[in-house]
């Protein structure tokens, strides 16, 4: 879409009638700052191309037409340094309808996620004052009564606002929606015809931390009580694992929300591996779980790129190009509870199961809670690797939001790391305790094995034409780059098996599962399950589409050090990659996949 086509908006909602609401349009470029490594080592000074400022360069052109006075040696830096940060433009000013991925004809929400526009002009993010109290975030399953009256009081003068209040529910709920669903698109950066997502890669845990800061600090100016603290879905704790009792009853609770999926209601617990169907019932869900959120954070989360997601920048279209990563909990715990909660009668999975929706549920902000505090787990393990990213592209990517004194504030990605500036916490666990911590998943026993895989007409990659398309099970036999590593070894690299070029149809809810190395079930297309050593973790994604229902493009990354071994595995020159369909898979295809060791950083 053209810049002209993008529209301004107004709002009757003005706190200034000195300040009319206008929308004056952007005429200048901007300025490109290429950091090319200077040949000269004493020499400090950064290389810098500027662009005129009045005229709109496509960064893609621009290479290619400088490929001729760059040489081989240094157009792939130069290529990088002509990225820039991924920057939201004005939120009130430069919107477009969230048409992405939502099939109109039977949604319940609507497109239409645009803020109101009170007339004002972005501020700069300030951190809140050194003597303000931390807000200290609570289990929703343990939450005293006090905190559950408090919470249901705010949601409830939140559903109060006026619908045009930029504070209101409907607003709230919509900024989600226009993040995910592209109602914004990367103007700032000179590229007005490519949306701006969220998902699918490392902006994910910034964008949403910051989306849940602003809405605690929100809700608790509505009942005027500047300590306000949200609950977390505590899935990851035996305790917590059914749908918390606080969001139940019927429409006189201000947290119940009508449309989440009516099987899946205490006691049954929820499904942190979910595929799009109900488990036996004779599985030991609550094992699974903890075996799952083990996967997330630690086996499959080794690396900062496994845990965050790949790279994503300016100029990168979310559907097509960019790093193509998702990380472990996005992929796995994070969208198995999206899922398992909206309603799967609906033909959108409203209101949990879609990105458009999912923020008309109070649910979701107690989910995302619980994933935001993944992240800091993650990091206070203080396990080798576990680290930000620290490129630029990261630190300095941004977004706009109103705040709770309805100024409109751009916030940083570097501004985000450190919850202790941002006055929030979450109720203090010792790490030792965390059941999921000590959950890997039993070593398998080696009478219950065949004494070799039997390989049949498993193929290896080089027999195989790429790409290959998933609407059966299909194997692979993966040479490995080393056997038998030794501890030390494995403390400096870890072995990750690595699926990419993952294509899948983004109007629908895609699962694949992937087991390797099963010499459980001979002979036969079952297999183990995902409490079981032989699962590496799924591949599963929330929609994401545009209405011409574009291919998206990601990649997947498994831990496979410690699945070798548990498997008994780890002497195999070949792993045998078994991968399995679940749901909205028939259209899939793949371009890859290799076994790689990864240094420890």
């Amino acid at each position: 879409m053209s810049s002209s086509l993008l529209h301004p908006l107004t709002s009757p909602f003005t706190t200034s009638p000195s300040k009319p609401n206008t929308f004056k349009a952007r005429t200048n470029g901007f300025r490109v700052s290429c950091n090319v490594k200077p040949t000269n080592d004493d020499n400090n000074e950064t290389q810098k191309l500027i662009l005129p400022a009045y005229n709109i360069v496509d960064r893609r052109n621009l290479l290619v037409g400088l490929g001729g006075l760059c040489t081989a040696a240094n157009l792939s830096n130069l290529s990088s340094a002509l990225a820039d940060p991924i920057t939201a433009p004005d939120i009130t000013s430069i919107c477009k309808d969230a048409t992405s991925n939502i099939k109109l004809e039977g949604a319940i929400r609507t497109e239409k996620c645009c803020p109101p526009s009170l007339g004002k002009t972005i501020k700069p993010f300030v951190f809140p004052k050194g003597g303000e109290k931390v807000r200290m975030r609570w289990p929703a399953h343990k939450g005293t009564k006090e905190q559950v009256e408090k919470y249901k009081q705010a949601i409830a003068a939140m559903r109060a606002l006026p619908d045009e209040h930029p504070h209101s529910f409907k607003q709230q709920a919509s900024i989600h929606c226009a993040y995910c669903n592209g109602g914004y698109t990367q103007v700032d950066s000179g590229f007005p015809d490519i949306d701006i997502q969220i998902h699918n890669s490392w902006l994910f845990f910034p964008f949403h931390r910051w989306y849940l800061y602003f809405y605690e600090r929100i809700l608790g100016t509505l009942i005027n009580d500047p300590t306000f603290a949200l609950p977390y879905w505590n899935w990851d704790d035996p305790a917590g694992m059914e749908l918390p009792e606080i969001f139940l009853g019927d429409e006189s609770n201000p947290l119940y929300d009508v449309y989440r999926d009516p099987k899946h209601q205490p006691p049954l617990l929820v499904d942190l591996a979910f595929n799009g169907s109900d488990k036996d019932p004779d599985i030991d869900q609550k094992e699974c779980n903890l075996f799952a959120v083990y996967r997330d954070l630690v086996r499959n989360a080794s690396d900062t790129k496994s845990f965050f997601g790949g790279e994503y920048v300016a100029g990168d279209e979310p559907i097509k190009s960019g790093d193509k990563s998702i990380g472990s909990v996005e992929a796995g715990t994070h969208t198995a509870v999206h899922r398992w909660v909206g309603d799967s009668n609906r033909p959108n999975g409203e209101d949990m199961g879609n990105f458009y929706s999912a923020g008309y549920d109070p649910v979701f902000y107690c989910h995302h809670a619980n994933v935001d505090r993944m992240w800091k787990l993650w990091k206070d393990f203080g396990t080798p690797g576990h680290v930000e990213p620290t490129k630029d592209d990261w630190l300095n990517a941004s977004y706009v939001f109103y705040d709770e004194n309805q100024d409109l504030v751009r916030v940083y990605n570097k501004d985000s790391v450190d919850t202790r500036k941002l006055k929030f916490d979450y109720a203090r666990s010792d790490l030792g305790e965390l059941k999921w911590s000590k959950s890997r998943p039993p070593k398998r026993n080696v009478k219950s094995q065949a004494a070799t895989i039997p390989l049949g007409d498993v193929k290896s990659l080089d027999q195989v034409k790429f790409p290959v398309k998933l609407d059966k099970i299909i194997k692979f036999r993966v040479k490995r780059p080393a056997v038998n590593r030794t501890d030390d070894q494995k403390a400096k690299s870890k072995e990750l098996l690595l699926i990419n070029g993952i294509k899948f149809s983004a109007d629908k809810f895609v699962k694949f599962d992937v087991f390797v190395n099963d010499k459980v079930n001979v002979g036969t297309d079952k297999f183990p399950t995902p409490c079981d050593p032989e699962y590496a973790g799924g591949f599963a994604q929330v929609p994401h589409s545009e209405r011409s229902k574009m291919k998206m493009t990601s990649a997947a990354r498994f831990g496979l050090d410690e699945l070798l071994d548990d498997t008994n595995t780890e002497g195999d020159e070949y792993a045998v990659v078994a991968l399995v369909p679940r749901t909205g898979t028939q259209d899939l295809t793949i371009e890859e996949i290799k076994i790689e060791l990864v240094p420890v950083v």
